[in-house]
């Protein structure tokens, strides 16, 4: 009986130490991920800002998570224009590619339709910018500000130096009520991409 309880005791301590180690290692990567969003480099002149796409709704309309991208995009760029590539194919419930309606939303908000480049065939971050890379070489341009949402910057500066983007980061404020949320996928997505660049 007591070997029973004693060997109880030992499972039950296991599964603790488990979790307390599962808690420890989900802070650990949340916390990388704000200090990736917090520690980016200095902002440095640009001469094109590339903004990430994010969903379009079926009716057309833009998630608020991509209309705060394209806030901030519209206010970098009328603080200092240049050409900007907005980037994202269409998914199966998006009635349009997301680089098209990202365009006609910065047009309707004033940016001249000539300084707005869309990328339509891209389906993650990494085809943002590798296709974001091709269209910038086609121009001459070398630096980029990569624009996203702020839990995300920090990778998606990382993905983009170590695809030969030289650039820099500006993240658009995610709303309170999704911080755990999509800090808990970013954190998630941090360890995929991890693993990709080791294997």
């Amino acid at each position: 009986m007591n070997h029973k309880k004693s060997n109880k005791k030992k499972v039950f301590r296991a599964v603790i130490m488990l979790l307390l180690l599962g808690v420890a290692c989900y802070v650990g990567l949340v916390g990388w991920v704000v200090y990736s969003s917090n520690t980016l480099p200095t902002k440095e002149p640009t001469d094109v800002i590339i903004v990430l796409g994010a969903q379009v709704k079926p009716d057309g309309t833009l998630s608020e998570m991509l209309r705060r991208r394209l806030v901030t995009t519209r206010d970098e760029y009328f603080a200092n224009p240049r050409l900007i590539i907005t980037c994202g194919g269409q998914g199966p419930t998006e009635p349009m590619p997301e680089g098209i309606a990202m365009r006609e939303w910065l047009i309707a908000q004033g940016v001249p339709a000539d300084d707005i480049l869309a990328e339509t065939e891209s389906y993650n971050t990494r085809e943002n910018l590798l296709n974001a890379k091709a269209m910038m070489e086609e121009l001459g341009l070398t630096r980029a500000l990569v624009v996203t949402s702020d839990y995300h910057v920090g990778r998606a500066i990382d993905m983009s130096r170590r695809l030969g983007i030289e650039a820099w980061g500006l993240g658009s404020p995610t709303d309170a009520a999704y911080w755990p949320k999509n800090y808990t996928r970013e954190a998630m997505s941090w360890i995929k991409y991890w693993l990709e660049e080791l294997f």
